[in-house]
């Protein structure tokens, strides 16, 4: 009896890889059932990727791969920067919320009158290049952020161009002089949303440039009813190395709001906290 079990047990035809118990149940043969994975794996590759290019056309056509393709789709002055961040306005800027409480212009005295702005670790930005002007659309690009800017009743824009003392960086400052903290704040909301398709104008100069295509850096901070934008990169274009501090860059280089600073000072008459 053993013998002849044995025997049973070596003829019985072994379970296929493709015989799902389920399929099986459905009366499918085990060849019928790897025909259907496998045209259920192709239809399922097919719908990944029509669905990826749903998603991408989703994001509309202010997104832009990189930043060859920023500049063939922008044209010339269209650069921006590969990574962002930006702040809604504090507390400490609450008295300047509305530009009716500061309704003095910008100066280019108040602006621009330091030539240098210095850290503690020797990092030393000199400004190369400056501008002060009413056309604020004149200084940025992407139709979407030229709008915002419109709605938000921008009556000024400055740039301020520096490099490091040792040539290493370069950097650019600009203040845009909105209706209230609002526009500004919704500013820096469509700046996090569309940076790729929309950013400023880089300031020119033959003692500092930003190199075409290189990497560069930028933040947006809303400061009552201004706006500061930082674009910050290394003079040669090539990503930031162990060596490179960017933070301690951008910090010197808001520096350059100290003309805000002054405005609160001038409103409550306390320095801010």
């Amino acid at each position: 009896m053993r013998s002849s079990s044995r025997k049973r047990r070596r003829t019985r035809t072994p379970k296929s890889d493709w015989q799902l118990p389920l399929l099986s149940d459905m009366g499918l043969r085990p060849e019928q059932q790897r025909l259907l994975v496998i045209i259920a794996s192709a239809l399922g590759v097919v719908v990944l990727a029509v669905g990826l290019v749903a998603v991408v056309g989703s994001m509309g056509t202010g997104y832009l791969p990189d930043r060859a393709a920023t500049a063939a789709a922008g044209g010339p002055g269209t650069a921006r920067p590969d990574s962002f961040h930006g702040w809604s306005s504090p507390k400490l800027f609450e008295p300047i919320n509305e530009r009716a409480k500061d309704a003095k212009p910008l100066t280019e005295k108040e602006l621009f009158a330091g030539k240098t702005l210095a850290d503690e670790k020797k990092l030393t930005l000199k400004l190369v290049a400056q501008e002060l002007g009413a056309d604020c659309a004149a200084v940025l690009w992407g139709p979407d952020l030229v709008e915002k800017a419109a709605d938000g009743e921008c009556t000024q824009a400055a740039r301020a161009l520096y490099t490091s003392s040792d040539g290493r960086y370069v950097a650019q400052y600009t203040l845009l002089n909105l209706r209230d903290a609002k526009a500004a704040d919704e500013l820096v909301a469509e700046l996090k949303a569309g940076y790729r398709g929309g950013w400023t104008h880089a300031l020119q100069s033959e003692k500092a440039s930003f190199p075409a295509g290189g990497y560069t850096e930028g933040g947006a901070y809303a400061l009552g009813h201004y706006l500061g934008v930082v674009w910050i990169g290394r003079a040669d274009g090539a990503e930031p190395a162990p060596k490179d501090d960017f933070v301690s860059v951008t910090l010197t280089l808001r520096g350059a709001e100290k003309a805000v600073y002054r405005r609160v000072v001038a409103i409550t008459g306390q320095q801010p906290s």
